[in-house]
This record gives C-alpha cells, structure tokens and sequence, in this order.
C-alpha cells in the first residue's frame, strides 16, 4: 500500500527507538540543558516546525490509518494518562503519565490531574536527582565510563567509513563540533539531537520538563518529593546496550534531519490525547526497518529501558503506595501494555482504573 508521507523513507528501527525511547528516559532533560551550556547560548526558542504525521496519514491512506488505530485498540491499558490506584486500607494515589518535554502544551496539566495533584501528600517522579544537579554531576563522575570513553577510543573510531563524514556535517549544522565530543558516548549525543530546535531553545531559555515543573511547584508547596530510580540506575541501563545499536541510531537519527520535528510533534498531539497506545503502531508503519538490522536492537532497548525498568519502578512504588496519598509521575510509555506499570501495580494487589 502506497505511503504518501515523505517522513516514510524506511528509517532504521533504531533510529525511531532512541527518538521516542529517549522520552521514556528522564535524564534527557539534564544533559541537553547541561550540553547546551557548554555551547552557543539561545536567546529566543526558534518556532516548531513539525507537522502531525497522523493527520497527514488520515488524508493520504485512511485505511492505512485504520489498521494502525485496530493495532492500539489491542494495546493494554493503551488510552489515558491518569490511573486511580486503590488497595482496602490504603488512601487512594494516582499515576500520571508524562513527556520530558517542556512544550506547554505538555506543562499544562489536564483538570482530573491537576486536582489530583494538588490534593496529593507526596510527588513521585522518576528521579529527583534533576532538583540537584551538583549531587547528580558528583554522582555521574564517579562513573565516568557511563558518558564518556576513558580509553583511546572515539566516536569517529567506532563509525562505518562511509557515515564519517556525514556524522561530522549533521552535528556541525546542530551547533556542535564534531571534535568537542569525541569522547563523548553515543547515547549522549542522541540525547542532544533527537529533539526538535524548539525543543532545545525552551530547554536553554530555562523551561522545566513537565516531570521537573511539577517537582518544584510540589516542593514550593510544602509537598514531600520522591524519586523511584537514580540517574545513574538511568545511565547505566543505557550504557548496557550494545555499541552498535547505540551507533546505527544515533547514525540514522541524525539521517532524519528536520524530520524528527514530525516525530516529536505526532508524539506530542497522541500524547494529548491520551493515546499512548498508538506510539509503536504508528510509528512502526510510518518508520519501518526494512533492513532487518533494527529488530534485536530495539528488543533489546525496550526490554532494558521500558520493561526492565518498570518492574523496578513497581517494586519501589509500592512502598510508597502503602502510605497512600501519592501523585507518581513517570515517561507515559511506562504505563501501557502487558508489562506496563498499570498492569504490574494490578499484580500488586491494587486496583487500577482510568481517571483520565
């Protein structure tokens, strides 16, 4: 079936895995705005660009569209962001889903959650380790393998031939001299570019993340604060994947151009809508790895980054759960699918419904 969406290129798997993956890892917010410090201030976020691939699809091929939306129906817990959390003796708490974002269209909370916010003891995000940038840099330097190579390797070192030179030329137009991070990881510097310039301007003007605003309005709110992971548990899950997954998409990510603009823009109109269900189906049909390279890898990110790290972020809310009361904040693909965090606190013991 014919695709009329010049987005539909068959980009590498990896490359969609790490653009939207990366929204599952928090820690995305710390090291650009830290990257950018380091480099050419912006003094005014540039307008966002991006178009929503989805309306364009509805246009361009319905029935491709409609496969897609059969493909979501099928997603477990796969439509909304905020769940009520209930157990006999316990005071009710609830979940939110979130993006690392700091689009106000993504800051503004939706009514149901901003009551629950406000009416919650405690916040819980997926680090606090952000709120004290000091503690998290001491920490990340203790490890210092876990961002940058510490032996004579270098980014270009571990590059195809072929992908030098246009790895050099695409992180030259974003600003950023290919000398100055060569002993950078490569998971760093598809935290840098797999975001819109929009994206990075906010960012560099000041903009908290929606996970960070609704930390620190909560701490100004003599709120209590909670964290269910480190940013180094985060760095570390990373660094475990293989180098060559995290090469081939930062490699392909950077192939993508202005066109990681639509990605983030789709993400940002599903994410409204509540449709965290719809992420991997759409993407997959508009971004499809023809070239059979991209299927192990992404398995392997998603089990290390999303699943992995759900059974542990289920494990560690409980506690948390037992003194009721409590708004959790986590990246809203932790929420959806068998293995997702609605369905893991259920095996809990708790009940779990939709509240918006």
């Amino acid at each position: 079936m014919k695709r009329a969406l010049a987005i539909a290129d068959r980009t590498a798997l990896t490359a969609l895995a790490l653009i939207v993956g990366l929204n599952v890892l928090f820690l995305i917010s710390f090291v650009v705005t830290m990257m950018l410090a380091m480099g050419k201030a912006h003094a005014e976020a540039p307008a966002c660009k991006g178009v929503d691939m989805l309306a364009a699809l509805q246009k361009s091929d319905p029935a491709l569209v409609a496969s897609i939306r059969s493909e979501a129906d099928k997603t477990v817990n796969g439509k909304g962001l905020l769940w009520k959390i209930e157990k006999a003796g316990e005071k009710p708490s609830y979940l939110f889903g979130t993006m690392h974002m700091a689009d106000p269209r993504v800051t503004a909370l939706p009514a149901p959650a901003r009551q629950a916010y406000e009416a919650a003891d405690k916040v819980v995000i997926e680090t606090t380790d952000i709120l004290d940038q000091s503690s998290m840099l001491a920490a990340m330097m203790k490890e210092p393998d876990l961002t940058m190579f510490t032996d004579g390797t270098t980014l270009t070192s571990l590059l195809p031939p072929q992908d030098v030179a246009m790895v050099e030329k695409a992180l030259d137009a974003r600003g950023i001299p290919a000398a100055s991070v060569a002993k950078m990881k490569p998971w760093m510097l598809s935290a840098m570019v797999a975001l819109p310039a929009c994206e990075i301007g906010r960012k560099a003007g000041g903009a908290p993340v929606l996970d960070v605003k609704l930390a620190q309005d909560a701490k100004a709110a003599g709120k209590e604060i909670d964290g269910l992971e480190t940013a180094v548990d985060q760095l570390r899950a990373m660094a475990s994947l293989p180098m060559e997954f995290h090469i081939k998409g930062l490699v392909d990510t950077l192939k993508l151009g202005e066109r990681i603009d639509d990605v983030n823009e789709t993400m940002i109109v599903l994410y409204e809508q509540g449709d965290t269900g719809m992420f991997w189906p759409l993407f997959r049909a508009v971004l499809p790895d023809e070239s059979g390279e991209g299927g192990d890898g992404y398995a392997a990110f998603d089990e290390t980054m999303v699943k992995a790290r759900n059974r542990t972020m289920a494990e560690r809310a409980v506690p948390i759960l037992e003194r009721g009361n409590a708004f959790i904040a986590v990246g809203a693909m932790h929420l959806p699918g068998p293995d997702g965090l609605v369905e893991l606190l259920r095996k809990q013991g708790y009940t779990v419904t939709s509240a918006g």
